[in-house]
Order: structure tokens, then C-alpha cells, then sequence
């Protein structure tokens, strides 16, 4: 049976990288903060592949951007994560969660210093605009908060500081790990950051004008052709095996930093000044109640985990999975699951009931990628 179709409309927006997109044959999207995100060109296997050998371009627009400007910029923005932000600069980007009044998870987007005074959240998949404008509203800072005309372009992949560097120069090679810095392109100064959702080396680029999207595109596709260049995006196989979360399936607002396995980005002097603060240093006092973990499950490939799978332990559920895919460099399911702490330690061997029966699984010490 041929799946359900999307039906477009102003709701669901293009992004200036949509007809590119389409030419590269792209066979699925997903909705992400409103616009489409593609996820599938030849099959998530084949893609998988492609991308851990070769080099890929992601249209990942939809990484849209809370832009946060004025003398209180970054007060506001401290406000909203326990992350220390004081090092923050125009060569550094930086991965903060941001919490709400309990300390659970709102969103884990990346802060960038795109100009004096001037900040980018680049936002996971939630409205993360209304809850920032409201704080700044009514605590009276002195900002404007709006969404910019600014599009995100991936490069990713083993192969990426070849094509980039043939695009933007060989400077671009320099960028250390979350540093970012300005690249010339037909005039355009771009902002570019080594970073990106994979663990497999690459870039975003961050094209402030939509109408020059295509041409970035074709450029990228032009200097690549002898590197194999192809369209791509996030792959649901690669960022299991590396344990890159996904905010509204692996963490929601049910969750704090801590749990997510993000405790090294909770500042204990941070806590004092941020929102859901006291609830986060309790929760550090006492120890956390469950924690994302990596789990293995054994057997034949499962089918693709789109629900929570509930975790047991002898009979009584003690977490629940959810992400799950096989493996093919692993040769196991992968899995990122939630898990209780009486059951995290590695080695600990629990089920799952996962889509089509109940399985054998693992903790595992770390993740694959």
C-alpha cells in the first residue's frame, strides 16, 4: 500500500533549496518547524552509505533561526539556557539546551554571534520564536526577536573540506571543531560553521538571502562532481549509531539536560541564573531518575521505530526506546533509549516490546558512531 501523500500549502514552506531538492530525485520528507526537510533519495541504506564514504548536501532550511538582537541580546539568551555563554565570540558557535521553568527540555539548538549584538538560535523542531519573544516581552529587555531570512546548507561527509574549500577557499579547512567564521561567495560574506548533524566531518552554511540559494547549490554540485557528490540528508541510521538525539523523539519538555546526557552543558553557576535552575541543581544533588542510554537489540533487523517501545525488566517496565534501526556496519539494532536508573549500567540485559515482538536487548557503554 502506497503511504499517505503531504498536501502542500502556505503552511508547509519551501525552502530556496526545494527545486535543487526535487532534481536530486528526492523519494520522502518529514515536517520540521513547518517547512519540509528531506530524508530519503535513493533508500535510507544507500544514503547511509553515501554518506559515510563520499560527501553530501543537506537542505536542512529548516533549521530556522531565532534572531535575537540589541543591547540585551545575550542577557535574554543567557536567561534561557544553563549553559555558560561567556565564551561565546564570532569565531565560536556554541550547542546549548535550552530549559523551561522546570528545567525540562524546550529545545537544543546552536547559538551563534552572527553580528555585534546579534545572536542565532538555530532551533530544533519546536516554536521556540513565541516562548523567547514572550520572555523578552515581559521581563522588558531591551531586543527585537525575529526570524530572519536565513536558510542553513549542510555539507557533510569525509569528503566535505575538499568541496568546501574548492567553493569558499582553503582558509574554510581552518574552522575547528563549532568554530565559524565569514566566506566569500559571488560577493556574498557567508557565514560558515563546522558543524552539522553527523559524525561524519562537514559544514553548515548559512545563506542569508534565499535568492541566491540555488546558486550556492549548483555551485557545490559543480565542484563536486568528481567527489561524488549527492544530495543527502539527516540519516536516521548514522545518528543512531552516533547518538545524535532528535528533540520531540529522543527528548521533549519531559525531560531535563541532565537525563538527555547533557550534563556537561549545565554550568552549576548557570543554575542560579536560568530558567528552571532550582530544579536542575536538585536533580544534580540527587541524581537523576533516567538517562538516555545506547541499547542494542539482539536479533533479526527490527522494522523502524516511529513509537515508544516500552523497556522491561523482568516483567515491569523500566524505560522505553525511541529510535531503532539495524545497523549494517554494526550488524545489530541500534537503539537510544530512555532508561531507569536501576537499569542503565552497561551490560544490564533487559526487552523491549518492539514493533513486532518482544526482544532480548543490551545497555550499552557507549554509542557506535
Amino acid at each position: 500500500m502506497n503511504p499517505p501523500l503531504l498536501s502542500p500549502s502556505r503552511r508547509l514552506r519551501r525552502t530556496p533549496f526545494s527545486d535543487g531538492v526535487e532534481a536530486q530525485g528526492v523519494k520522502a520528507y518529514t515536517v520540521y518547524n513547518h517547512m519540509l526537510l528531506p530524508t530519503v533519495f535513493e533508500s535510507v541504506e544507500n544514503d547511509y552509505r553515501h554518506l559515510k564514504d563520499h560527501v553530501q548536501v543537506w537542505d536542512v532550511s529548516c533549521e530556522r533561526q531565532v534572531e535575537v538582537k540589541g543591547p540585551d541580546a545575550l542577557r535574554l539568551i543567557q536567561l534561557l539556557t544553563p549553559r555558560d555563554l561567556s565564551k561565546i565570540s564570532a569565531n565560536r558557535c556554541m550547542y546549548i539546551p535550552v530549559t523551561d521553568q522546570n528545567g525540562g527540555m524546550l529545545n537544543d539548538p546552536v547559538l551563534i554571534q552572527a553580528a555585534p549584538d546579534t545572536y542565532w538560535i538555530s532551533i530544533a523542531d519546536s516554536d521556540l520564536l513565541m516562548w523567547v519573544n514572550g520572555v523578552a516581552a515581559s521581563n522588558g529587555f531591551d531586543v527585537t526577536v525575529r526570524e530572519p531570512d536565513v536558510s542553513p546548507l549542510g555539507v557533510q561527509g569525509p569528503k566535505s573540506d575538499d568541496l568546501m574549500s574548492r567553493v569558499f577557499g582553503d582558509s574554510v579547512r581552518d574552522l575547528r571543531f563549532f568554530g565559524c567564521g565569514r566566506f566569500d561567495f559571488q560577493g556574498h560574506a557567508m557565514l560558515v560553521a563546522r558543524s552539522g548533524y553527523s559524525k561524519q566531518g562537514g559544514f553548515e552554511i548559512y545563506v542569508e538571502d534565499g535568492a541566491i540559494g540555488m546558486s550556492l547549490w549548483d555551485a557545490l554540485f559543480a565542484a563536486g562532481q568528481d567527489l561524488n557528490v549527492r544530495a543527502g540528508g539527516p540519516n536516521l541510521i548514522e545518528r543512531i549509531e552516533s547518538g545524535l538525539l532528535s528533540y520531540g523523539n529522543d527528548m521533549t519538555r519531559d525531560n531535563s539536560p541532565l537525563e538527555c546526557g547533557l550534563g556537561h552543558f549545565v554550568s552549576d553557576v548557570q543554575l542560579s541564573h536560568c530558567f528552571g535552575g532550582r530544579a536542575m541543581a536538585e536533580e544534580r544533588a540527587t541524581g537523576s531518575a533516567q538517562m538516555i542510554r545506547p541499547i542494542a537489540i539482539h536479533g533479526d533487523p527490527v522494522s523502524r521505530c516511529d513509537r515508544i517501545w516500552p523497556v522491561y525488566a523482568q516483567g515491569m517496565q523500566v524505560g522505553q526506546i525511541t529510535s531503532a534501526t539495524w545497523s549494517p556496519d554494526f550488524q545489530t539494532n541500534v537503539a537510544i533509549g530512555m532508561i531507569d536508573r536501576a537499569h542503565w549500567d552497561a551490560g544490564t540485559a533487559l526487552e523491549v516490546q518492539a514493533a513486532d515482538q518482544i526482544r532480548p536487548c543490551t545497555v550499552q557503554d557507549k554509542f557506535w558512531g
